[in-house]
């Protein structure tokens, strides 16, 4: 990617990964390298690396919403991106301030991190059911995070493309329903956009380095409408930007590795 102007502002309302693959390290680096302009409404910190969460500490309600009106009132934003919105109270919130400034919204239902640990109180999916996901331009879940929201098992292609309806009865625009957690070598991603329908298949790669993957792909979505692409567009050159950076994994860490996020950018003379 060249230089030029930045273009497309998205404003990141997530948590924090202290190993910076996952969360708003990765939304920002995702939402730079695709040309945009990241601001931050940080959620809750987590302590955490390629092995794990180890500590998470929730930010305050009403703290967080202090940082969305003043960055949305001052800098402007085009598209608003949504993360780990770790309890019923905070999830409100948010969706108070969606709402009231009438924004699109990609929401990437954050649940579970990489390692397993909960993300999200069990007492909050029904907050997350009737406030985030109507409000969503469009939802990003993976296949367990789907599940959980329309309770019932998504484990196959047949799965995915039943789960459409479910979708729908639930209010949600559009769903990206990522299929990271089919069997076998091959994975399929759907787009259920209205009638319409979009399927993108790919040959499995063979890595651990895939820590933020689902938040990467949502931030490069919701840079792509901020940027005034189409949906459908969006998801295109997202993917293809997300496995570029599954490819060019640099390989640190010792469990689940972060991408190289900065794959789109031109090396500087060292």
């Amino acid at each position: 990617m060249t230089g030029g102007p930045v273009q497309g502002r998205v404003l990141i309302v997530a948590g924090s990964d202290s190993g910076g693959g996952a969360g708003i390290q990765a939304d920002i680096k995702t939402v730079t390298a695709l040309g945009g302009y990241a601001m931050t409404a940080v959620t809750a910190l987590t302590a955490q690396n390629t092995q794990g969460v180890f500590g998470v500490v929730g930010i305050e309600p009403d703290f967080i919403v202090q940082q969305m009106r003043l960055v949305i009132d001052d800098i402007g934003v085009d598209v608003i991106k949504t993360g780990m919105l770790h309890n019923a109270a905070v999830i409100e919130a948010v969706c108070d301030v969606i709402a009231e400034y009438e924004l699109p919204l990609v929401a990437d239902p954050v649940m579970f991190a990489k390692g397993g640990h909960a993300l999200l109180e069990p007492e909050a999916m029904s907050s997350l059911r009737a406030r985030l996901v109507p409000l969503a331009t469009v939802l990003t879940p993976n296949l367990p995070e789907a599940a959980a929201l329309i309770e019932r098992e998504i484990e196959t292609v047949d799965d995915m493309q039943a789960a459409a309806q479910d979708f729908g009865a639930l209010g949600a625009s559009a769903v990206l329903l990522k299929g990271g957690h089919l069997t076998g070598d091959k994975l399929t991603d759907f787009l259920f956009a209205g009638a319409e329908q979009h399927r993108w298949d790919d040959t499995r790669i063979d890595t651990a380095h895939t820590h933020g993957t689902g938040c990467t792909l949502a931030s490069a979505v919701a840079t792509g409408l901020a940027q005034e692409l189409l949906l459908r567009d969006a998801v295109d050159r997202g993917r293809a930007y997300v496995r570029e950076a599954i490819l060019a994994a640099p390989g640190f860490g010792h469990g689940h590795g972060p991408l190289a996020h900065g794959h789109t950018v031109a090396a500087f003379p060292r």
